[in-house]
């Protein structure tokens, strides 16, 4: 929903016109590119860490290397979330813009009964997220990093960590309608940087910036 009132902006600048979604400065820019790059910074982020073999794995059900869409209850809603798995005993919960609130106490409900060290901490402003999305995505990161991304190797839910434009980068593979498309992740400071190599290294493959879509957690 867009609102008036701004009080979150992206480290990566957007590119113009600039709308109000759920209090953050996003674009609102759509391109019909086969190629494009968009930034979901203000999707709510929310780390936890415990044993990669405890119950709080079993519980996320998801292991080291995957990703997987799941429907929780917050706060008495349904709602979709995106749970990644790029180390052992780390994984990262993306959900729509707002509710890292609900999705912390969700899981902290859920580490006060498990038999282990659980932590929980919300990443939402502390971390840059951006989607390329296209055909030609893999071959725009392999010009950037050194992974193996086809299908073999890297198949849809597929989540890894590498140097992305020399950036310690978490990558998930998340195909939208059948399109390859990867989730990049970083650390606030570098998400400008790795943006604008991104468009750089894909400006012969005709890459495009693409505005923020609110329903971005949805498959």
């Amino acid at each position: 929903m867009a609102e008036t009132s701004a009080v979150a902006r992206s480290p990566i600048a957007p590119a113009p016109p600039e709308v109000v979604v759920d209090g953050w400065v996003v674009s609102a820019r759509r391109s019909a590119a086969a190629l494009t790059l968009t930034d979901l910074t203000p999707l709510a982020k929310v780390s936890v860490k415990a044993s990669w073999d405890g119950s709080m794995a079993e519980l996320l059900g998801v292991r080291f290397g995957r990703a997987a869409r799941l429907s929780w209850d917050l706060a008495g809603s349904p709602a979709d979330v995106l749970v990644t798995a790029t180390g052992p005993g780390e994984w990262l919960v993306l959900a729509e813009p707002g509710r890292q609130g609900a999705v912390v106490s969700w899981l902290d409900g859920s580490a006060a009964r498990a038999d282990e060290l659980v932590t929980v901490v919300d990443l939402t402003h502390g971390r840059a997220l951006m989607r390329l999305a296209g055909t030609s995505s893999a071959g725009l990161l392999n010009k950037e990093c050194s992974l193996d991304l086809t299908d073999t190797v890297c198949p849809n839910g597929s989540a890894l960590r590498s140097a992305v434009s020399g950036v310690a980068t978490d990558i998930v593979r998340d195909d939208r309608d059948g399109v390859p498309s990867y989730l990049l992740n970083c650390e606030r400071s570098s998400g400008q940087y790795l943006f604008d190599s991104l468009l750089d290294a894909g400006h012969e493959l005709g890459v495009d910036i693409d505005g923020f879509a609110p329903q971005e957690t949805h498959s």
